[in-house]
């Protein structure tokens, strides 16, 4: 039981460090958006290896949309993905 515990305090971490990488690109004025073009679709495949299933591939597409989209760096997408897994959704992890 712990290491589920452990498993998901992992995954918060990780979310918001990947989500702190995507809004790197808020830093680096004009070479930020050219380093969305590279983060949008690592962001989808981090997402879809964090969290499994029809709700990881839905979220995975959301983050590269969002970080492709210029202006929605902003939206932390792997924290909100954790609050939905852990906070919100129904189903037992």
């Amino acid at each position: 039981m712990a290491n589920d515990k452990d498993s998901k305090y992992q995954k918060l971490l990780l979310g918001l460090l990947f989500d702190g990488i995507g809004m790197l690109s808020f830093a680096i004025p004009g070479i930020g958006e050219f380093s969305d073009v590279i983060w949008a679709p690592l962001a989808a495949w981090l997402m879809t290896r964090l969290y499994k299933g029809r709700a990881g591939q839905v979220a995975g597409t959301v983050a590269f949309v969002e970080e492709l989209v210029p202006g929605w760096d902003f939206v932390p997408s792997f924290t909100l993905m954790w609050v939905y897994t852990y906070l919100i959704s129904s189903e037992k992890k």
